[in-house]
């Protein structure tokens, strides 16, 4: 499923949309009455971690976004400008390789909003190989399993009043008061809090298991998860109180980094470099494993690691435990 970077691109498709009107409405969704958008105006776009958010008002009611939607826009507008020095970022719609491609579609990890049931706030959980696209549909390229080549069907359109749309695919919607929101665990956000993740990583677990725990660390999941631990040279099966504090400030920084690039990289429309992941040897040649690693009673994720890189730290006294 799109992870933290994809998911800030979505909300840069749909900032430009704030302040227009629903003139229609479409979509194959089933949780929502789409119909009920239609008229609506979009008051404001955030995005939390792995979840968009949309705010829909009457269309005579008051504009303008909320201030916590006024930080996200600047927060949007610096990456955009960062991106290409000297001029404007041109907004490019996602690219398929850009999923979890043998991920299953799974949100256990994400917990509930705050406050379920009516309101005004549409949130949006993206699936394997859930998009956003502005002013266009996605179109197949390649034939499926029975050799159709048919075009993915979108969960919902929104035709506003100016000509323009916005498309959504393989996402749950459903409606609440108000979003998620804890900037200080959003990895991509200047409120984000080093000290508090730096003490989660202390987490006597799996310190593969920690890092995709969206309490602590919203918008990081299993690509990023692969490779901020082969760029740390951190075992994945790793227990986190045994890392020293200078490989959680390594291992935190790695995660920073690798996510801001992402993003970079996808307002620039250029593919994602990858080091570990889904490959067979590291960057130095050497065979890489793989494993599906996971709390008990969770899911399992897949996980790539290079034994010579990423040696595995043990306790001093303690036998070696089995990596499978």
């Amino acid at each position: 499923m799109p992870e933290g970077p994809s998911v800030r691109k979505f909300q840069l498709l749909t900032s430009p949309f704030v302040g227009q009107v629903v003139a229609k409405v479409g979509g194959s969704s089933r949780k929502i009455n789409v119909n009920e958008l239609n008229a609506l105006r979009l008051q404001d776009s955030q995005v939390h971690g792995k979840n968009l958010y949309l705010a829909f008002v009457a269309a005579e009611g008051p504009l303008g976004p909320t201030a916590e939607g006024t930080v996200l826009q600047k927060e949007a507008a610096a990456v955009a400008c960062s991106a290409v020095p000297g001029g404007p970022e041109r907004v490019c719609a996602p690219h398929a390789q850009d999923g979890e491609l043998q991920e299953l579609q799974h949100s256990g990890s994400e917990a509930p909003d705050a406050a379920e049931g009516p309101g005004n706030w549409l949130r949006f959980h993206f699936g394997l190989f859930g998009s956003v696209r502005a002013n266009e549909f996605s179109r197949a390229n390649r034939a499926n399993k029975r050799g159709d080549w048919k075009d993915p069907v979108p969960r919902l359109i929104l035709h506003f009043e100016s000509g323009g749309f916005l498309v959504f695919y393989n996402c749950r919607m459903h409606w609440c008061s108000s979003p998620r929101a804890d900037p200080t665990s959003d990895i991509l956000s200047m409120e984000f809090h080093r000290g508090q993740a730096l003490d989660a990583l202390r987490a006597p677990n799996p310190i593969c298991y920690t890092l995709l725990d969206q309490r602590y660390f919203s918008g990081l999941g299993n690509i990023i998860k692969n490779e901020i631990l082969y760029l740390a040279k951190i075992h994945p099966l790793t227990r986190g109180s045994l890392l020293a504090l200078s490989d959680r400030e390594r291992l935190l920084d790695c995660a920073i980094q690798f996510s801001s690039d992402w993003l970079h990289r996808k307002l620039r429309g250029q593919g994602l470099h990858l080091h570990i992941y889904q490959r067979q040897q590291c960057p130095l040649g050497h065979p890489v494993m793989k494993g599906a690693f996971g709390p008990s009673g969770g899911l399992k994720r897949l996980t790539w690691w290079c034994p010579q890189c990423q040696p595995e730290v043990l306790p001093g006294d303690g036998d070696p435990s089995p990596v499978t």
